[in-house]
């Protein structure tokens, strides 16, 4: 998805602007408005942890029962109800949807995971099942692979559009159909139940010892937004080094976590590229808190911005290049602009491996004479002639607002960093 950009200030515009999430992709908080959804797969089993969670600007939780729905909904959280979809208009499904449908905390229905990867792509066909005699029969595409493949989807797609009719019949407050597939997830398949579902998306854990390409959630995001066709997307990002998942996806493999940092860029190149909600994967299985904490940091961060996440007024800027022309990889830079009452943000994102000395932001005659302050910076940059100048290191992410209110006051987890990324290895192939 990389394409060779040369930037010419003059010519070329490497700028993106992002859909603002449809509100019917959103979740209502607590107050009856809505949110933008941060969530988490985990559920901590221990109440003063999930306060914790909460207090970090979590609002959205996986849950299994009516008992998990009222622990949700006494710390101000909604959830995610997953469902066997695949299984059809099974007598359990109707039971489950019946016993908690009128839960005010139930707020989004979720589908089986990665369903479309599980009978095509998932490496336990060929390392547990043996159905395929080699790993890679579908990138091949083998007759084995599609036969196999084909038989399955016409067992498996059928019934889960059966599930998801008893879900359209009994939920009478119409609650979203969530279904979250891999990055890599068939496009073929997965539009054959897309018309039926109400927000899609993917999984994308670029992080390990052997890569830390982060601009596989961009593309992810991109990719997405065309199989879903205007469908709100969701991005679920990781909260895990690879090793701590045990011996079938991490044996041999060194503990790497994202940094502060780069989980940062992951989120705010999810929401520029225009996700409608970020969920973290994984991080039941963390053996430092450390890592929880830098996560936790960046959802505070982001639950502070919670009035511009679900703002659909987007002031119309431009944006240009005043810098010697570079030979580069990557998506440019991507800006995000909202106004919510009388405050702006301005979000940038450098998703080029190459650093940006002269981005020139115009349009801005509103706030003429007025400050932009860098949230977590001090790059405070004051709008002269309606314009401003912003300067972004590789894979960099710049946040600014009007008001300096909008900065949260934690500060515990946005120094964690590992070596390796601070020599300059963030998004690097090796």
């Amino acid at each position: 998805m990389s394409i060779n950009r040369v930037f010419w200030s003059a010519l070329i515009l490497a700028f993106w602007f992002s859909l603002a999430p449809a509100l019917g992709s959103l979740i209502e908080g607590p107050n009856g408005g809505p949110i933008y959804p941060l969530g988490f797969y985990e559920l901590p089993k221990e109440d003063a942890a999930l306060q914790r969670m909460a207090n970090a600007g979590v609002n959205l939780v996986r849950v299994h029962s009516k008992e998990d729905l009222d622990r949700a909904q006494s710390v101000g959280m909604r959830g995610v109800f997953p469902l066997s979809l695949q299984e059809g208009a099974t007598d359990k499904i109707r039971q489950t949807i019946q016993e908690v449908k009128d839960h005010p905390a139930l707020a989004v229905w979720e589908g089986p995971d990665e369903i479309i990867w599980t009978f095509t792509t998932y490496s336990g066909l060929h390392r547990v099942s043996k159905v395929y005699p080699h790993r890679d029969e579908w990138w091949r595409q083998t007759d084995i692979a599609l036969d196999y493949s084909n038989e399955k989807a016409g067992e498996i797609i059928p019934k889960l559009l059966e599930g998801i009719a008893v879900i359209r019949d009994l939920d009478n407050r119409d609650r979203p159909v969530w279904i979250n597939e891999a990055v890599e997830s068939d496009a073929r398949m997965v539009r054959r139940y897309m018309d039926d579902i109400d927000i899609t998306g993917c999984d994308i854990y670029p992080v390990s010892d052997r890569n830390r390409r982060l601009t596989r959630v961009t593309e992810g995001v991109e990719r997405w937004k065309k199989i879903g066709r205007g469908k709100p997307v969701w991005m679920v990002l990781q909260a895990f080094s690879w090793d701590e998942l045990g011996e079938y996806h991490g044996g041999g493999r060194e503990r790497t976590y994202p940094t502060f940092e780069e989980s940062r860029f992951m989120a705010y190149t999810s929401i520029v590229h225009g996700a409608a909600g970020i969920l973290y994967w994984g991080s039941n299985y963390l053996q430092t808190d450390e890592v929880r904490e830098s996560i936790y940091a960046l959802t505070t961060e982001l639950s502070a911005l919670q009035p511009f996440l679900v703002s659909e007024e987007k002031p119309e800027v431009t944006l240009d290049f005043l810098e010697i022309p570079q030979t580069t990889e990557g998506f440019g830079v991507q800006c995000f602009v909202r106004k919510a009452g009388e405050d702006w943000l301005i979000v940038l994102v450098n998703e080029d491996e190459v650093k940006h000395m002269g981005v020139e932001i115009s349009g801005l005659d509103e706030l003429e004479g007025k400050t932009l302050h860098q949230l977590y910076g001090k790059d405070d940059l004051m709008v002269e002639g309606g314009e401003i100048i912003a300067r972004l290191r590789p894979f960099e992410v710049k946040v600014y607002s009007t008001s300096p209110e909008y900065e949260s006051d934690r500060t515990e987890g946005r120094d964690f960093g590992w070596d390796e990324a601070k020599e300059g290895k963030i998004d690097s192939q090796e």
